[in-house]
């Protein structure tokens, strides 16, 4: 399979489409955590509606990722690729004209469908196509792009919040979609495994994406109905099982959608759960950060999205730096201490209590925000250079798959245990700080009830007395409950960097296998 190189018009063609589809998707995340406060007053959204907001996309994203990188692999990188965006694009229109949280979770599941396909095409499109010697720094290029369109997100949706204009953060992926299409249909060739005989894992396909739906859909259940309660127990174990039965069919498959063999090598395996641990620390991190600034410590959402700044600066300088450190040295110091880093950051966080709001950013927010950045700059190139050069060429769909997949499962699961954890803990605080309140048995559980609203607690309409104590109280159990959030998502970090310890190799090295890459 020919490749170009990066600074020529073809590589920067491909860099770019490449790039601007990417980052629909990535800034829909971001950008969706500062506008949730508006949405969920726009909508008359629950805290469960909000977290259903939230997952719908990533369940999609979950089941269907990895599907979306094998077909790109054996039907044509490019096909696939423009098929995930037009879909995304369409599902984006569709929820910026949602009348009810009902149509915006099923429209968001459509564009879960369009990012399943989209999301693994962006790289294994850079992989296969960029020259081998120039693929790290293409892949610290696009991680830089895209994740400062990703914190940008931030920024823009505050405004576009603050403004009453929340449904935008939908509209906008339609104009950055079509320009991406124009360039791929006119600059990009085709790229698809030539020794491959188009056979596809349907089996695999169908074992895969309703054993991963079935167990975030468990997960996801939790916080509405318990622990202990049948759908819980019947979708957990009923996803596992097809789970199993996953990983059989694709042991005896001639055509597996995921190569078993992959996860022999201890880089590829590693950096997988790396990126689990750590995104499912940096997603929950990021959620509840915002959502203490905004409904907590008195910020407007756009003053919450301009917290974000200084990450965004520091990934402009550092990812691809970082992605040609790895191309040099290796990826595993990296991959050790940017998570360690990260971890410290949020568990910085975690300390900060009742502020005066933005004008106490500097020496509350702030000193984090830079340690956390500092470590995710330094982790995503690398960690990205690492599965994809872990494995050959013509699997650089099927890697960038698995460990989007990964990403996405991390997303799901983190939004899902820790929006129940959050919960649990606020209702245990506030029952604590309710026990010098005067109020009758009926009154208190009213009360207890706001609880599943998280920081949009509302003092009950039939409570008329001590109404400023209860609202403290709100605070003060938001701001405990989002302590244990964030040093949780600290030790996700910390057990992210155990893994590059674990599992991380030193440089990369052409096996004689075809398969995988030592």
């Amino acid at each position: 399979m020919s490749t170009v190189a990066l600074h020529t018009p073809a590589g920067k063609w491909i860099m770019v489409s490449a790039i601007l589809a990417s980052s629909m998707a990535f800034i829909d995340g971001t950008a969706l955590n500062v506008v949730l406060p508006a949405l969920q007053n726009g909508l008359q959204a629950s805290g469960a509606d909000l977290f259903w907001i939230l997952n719908a996309y990533l369940l999609m994203l979950a089941a269907l990722i990895l599907i979306g990188g094998s077909l790109g692999d054996k039907l044509g990188r490019k096909r696939i690729f423009m098929a995930g965006i037009f879909i995304f694009i369409c599902g984006s229109a569709l929820c910026g004209i949602s009348p009810g949280v009902t149509w915006l979770i099923i429209f968001r599941i459509i564009q879960g469908i369009g990012g399943a396909l989209m999301i693994p095409g962006s790289l294994s499109l850079i992989s296969s196509s960029i020259d081998v010697k120039e693929r790290g720094k293409a892949i610290g290029t696009w991680s830089a792009f895209t994740t400062v369109v990703t914190m940008g997100g931030p920024v823009l949706g505050g405004a576009l919040a603050d403004a009453g204009l929340w449904r935008y953060i939908f509209f906008i992926n339609v104009p950055i979609g079509i320009a991406a299409l124009i360039m791929l249909w006119f600059k990009v060739n085709e790229t698809k495994d030539e020794d491959s005989d188009n056979a596809i894992d349907f089996p695999g396909a169908i074992a895969i994406a309703l054993g991963l739906a079935l167990v975030t859909f468990g997960f996801l259940r939790i916080p509405a109905v318990g622990l202990h309660n049948w759908q819980v127990y019947l979708s957990l174990s009923a996803g596992i099982l097809l789970l199993i039965v996953f990983v059989i069919i694709e042991k005896k498959s001639k055509h597996p959608m995921m190569p078993l063999q992959l996860f022999a090598n201890a880089t590829f395996t590693g950096a997988n759960l790396l990126t689990f641990f750590l995104y499912a620390g940096l997603g929950a991190g990021m959620l509840f950060m915002s959502l203490n600034m905004v409904q907590v410590q008195g910020y407007s959402q756009l003053q919450s999205g301009l917290t974000f700044l200084p990450f965004t600066v520091m990934m402009i300088s550092l990812a691809r730096f970082a992605g040609g450190l790895a191309d040099k040295y290796g990826p595993r110091l990296l991959l050790i201490c940017g998570p360690a880093a990260a971890g410290t950051g949020l568990l910085i966080l975690s300390f900060i209590k009742q502020t005066n709001g933005p004008a106490d950013y500097w020496t509350s927010f702030f000193p984090g925000v830079i340690v956390f950045g500092l470590g995710v700059s330094f982790t995503v190139a690398p960690l990205t250079t690492a599965v994809m050069g872990s494995v050959s060429d013509h699997f650089s769909g099927t890697a960038s798959g698995v460990n989007n997949a990964v990403s996405r499962i991390a997303g799901v699961f983190a939004n899902a245990i820790f929006g129940a954890l959050a919960v649990l803990f606020f209702a245990g605080a506030l029952q604590t700080q309710l026990n010098h309140v005067k109020l009758n048995a009926a009154e208190k559980q009213q009360v207890v009830a706001q609880a599943a609203n998280l920081g949009n607690a509302k003092v009950p309409e039939g409570i008329r007395t001590d109404k400023e104590i209860i609202e403290k109280a709100y605070h003060e159990s938001f701001i405990n409950a989002y302590a244990k959030i964030m040093r949780t998502s600290a030790a996700l970090g910390f057990l992210g960097a155990l893994m590059g310890v674990v599992f991380i190799r030193g440089k990369v090295r052409k096996s004689e296998s075809p398969e995988v890459r030592e």
